[in-house]
């Protein structure tokens, strides 16, 4: 994070300006309970990048079309003040939500683009989670019952 800014920087020289990226390890799996899940067949680190996707950025107004539909829970919130939304490009709309996620999401808002960090080592075979609340260890509850 740059300490001037606080904004999150990993489209530059450090990720060589590629916009969408995703760890070999992953693969979709059934997730016990869930549907779909992303899972890893080999360790990941705290703190590796796991995805890097460029999203489609909607207006406000589509955002209220789309909360009255399935897409509701494919996608994010999006800009400065929340009022449009975003579909990620790539996986991360099928990551599923925990209250105690390994992974965190961050926006970059100039790049329309998302990406995946793990907050803790997630072993070979584990699940990857996001927080759907925004913040990885959030317990307030989600919009649908808990399995």
């Amino acid at each position: 994070m740059d300490q001037e800014t606080g904004k999150v920087s990993f489209f530059g020289s450090r990720l060589n300006d590629k916009l969408m990226m995703r760890l070999q390890s992953l693969y979709i799996d059934n997730s016990e309970g869930k549907g779909r899940g992303v899972f890893t067949h080999e360790a990941i680190d705290a703190g590796d990048v796991i995805e890097i996707a460029p999203v489609i950025v909607m207006s406000a107004q589509d955002r209220t079309h789309l909360d009255a539909t399935l897409l509701h829970d494919y996608i994010f919130e999006w800009g400065e003040d929340r009022s449009q939304c975003a579909m990620a490009l790539g996986w991360i709309p099928i990551y599923n939500h925990s209250s105690d996620a390994n992974c965190d999401y961050f926006m970059d808002f100039e790049e329309s683009a998302m990406f995946l960090k793990a907050v803790r080592a997630i072993a070979p075979g584990e699940e990857l989670s996001i927080n759907y609340n925004g913040e990885v260890n959030d317990t307030k509850p989600v919009w649908f019952e808990l399995k």
